[in-house]
């Protein structure tokens, strides 16, 4: 098992990793063999998170900016925590003027939904542990 460090001086030493145009993570744990991640979102005013189902529970807390529920048209501004059960659908977007930063937890893999309610892409704490590990390693900020 791997162990990766705690970060009691903050995470401005981490990279962000660019996920797709105006959505980026930095994993703050997760390994390639467990089920768990821990992670901060950004994304960039009017930036979709298109629909997708979480096989685990999530947590989230919102640091900055401002969310929208895109299933029930609520709003989650700094300091509003959300949770998903698991087997949870939903999609949801940044709204606002400020990039939105969100701290979560997610267990288990997450698929991306398409059009046809089908898997799209399907991410595991282990493929984003890998990806990154390459952003880290293109970074110079080995782990």
């Amino acid at each position: 098992m791997t162990h990766e460090p705690n970060h009691p001086n903050g995470t401005d030493h981490l990279p962000w990793a660019e996920v797709s145009p105006g959505f980026s993570l930095k994993l703050l744990r997760g390994e390639a063999d467990g089920d768990t991640r821990a992670l901060l979102l950004r994304l960039e005013p009017g930036t979709l998170v298109p629909r997708h189902r979480h096989e685990g529970e999530v947590h989230a807390l919102n640091l900055a900016g401002h969310r929208k529920l895109l299933d029930t048209g609520e709003v989650v501004g700094p300091g509003g925590y959300v949770y998903e059960p698991a087997g949870n659908e939903d999609s949801w977007m940044a709204v606002g003027d400020e990039p939105v930063v969100v701290f979560v937890t997610v267990r288990g893999a997450m698929e991306t939904l398409g059009a046809d309610g089908g898997v799209a892409e399907r991410s595991t704490t282990a493929g984003i542990a890998e990806y990154y590990r390459g952003v880290l390693a293109r970074h110079g900020a080995g782990r």
